[in-house]
């Protein structure tokens, strides 16, 4: 017996969350409880950083109008994107990909400025902190699950833009949009899945032995 491991209900605890993890689109009007949203931004905090440095950064969209804008923004670059796909821009407007006004909470989450101060870990892959952010969003994504709280990662925008509507300074660097909130059901599968964008793939395409292509035992 591992006299690290957490008891056996802990750790299915830990997979359910992963394994139902979903990004959500589809919201209720309920706020969240008090509390909550404090504890899902207190386990990104307790995110792995390259080197300690903790380069995110959390915006709380409280003003209607500054959200009014966000979404604005959000929906100029979903045209955008329609555009951008081609055969597939019919489709992809069909999707429903935010729900920035229908959701309790609305985050912008960011980069910090004079990240090239942290060299510890970046020297060859500065792009280290972007992947330190990602955990601390997994975190969150998962306390807030775990809780029967319902997230999407919005990613249609442009980061100038939307630095400007929240007043970052120069040198920072939006990297999501977060919509946060109760949820009439949590999707059963991935919603792109459910809506036959595409599939997940098998993990035998995905896992190699010592070279690349080299299918593991």
């Amino acid at each position: 017996m591992n006299p690290h491991a957490f008891d056996d209900a802990e750790i299915a605890g830990v997979y359910r969350a992963i394994r139902e993890r979903r990004d959500i689109r589809h919201f209720t009007s309920a706020p969240l409880e008090p509390g909550q949203l404090e504890r899902f931004i207190a386990a990104a905090h307790a995110g792995p950083s390259v080197g300690l440095m903790q380069p995110w950064r959390f915006i709380r969209i409280a003003s209607a109008d500054l959200r009014a804008r966000i979404h604005a923004h959000v929906n100029e670059e979903r045209l955008l994107t329609a555009q951008a796909l081609g055969k597939r821009a019919e489709e992809f407007m069909q999707l429903k990909v935010e729900g920035i006004l229908t959701c309790a909470e609305v985050l912008v989450v960011g980069l910090m400025d004079k990240r090239d101060n942290f060299v510890f870990g970046r020297r060859t892959m500065p792009e280290m902190d972007l992947a330190s952010a990602s955990c601390a969003l997994q975190n969150f994504w998962l306390a807030a699950r775990a809780e029967g709280i319902g997230v999407g990662w919005v990613s249609m925008f442009d980061p100038q833009r939307l630095r400007e509507l929240c007043a970052m300074p120069e040198g920072s660097q939006p990297i999501a949009v977060l919509c946060v909130g109760q949820v009439p059901e949590f999707y059963r599968a991935p919603m792109l899945e459910l809506e036959r964008w595409d599939t997940r793939r098998p993990l035998a395409d995905v896992m190699f032995e010592d070279s690349w292509g080299n299918s593991a035992a």
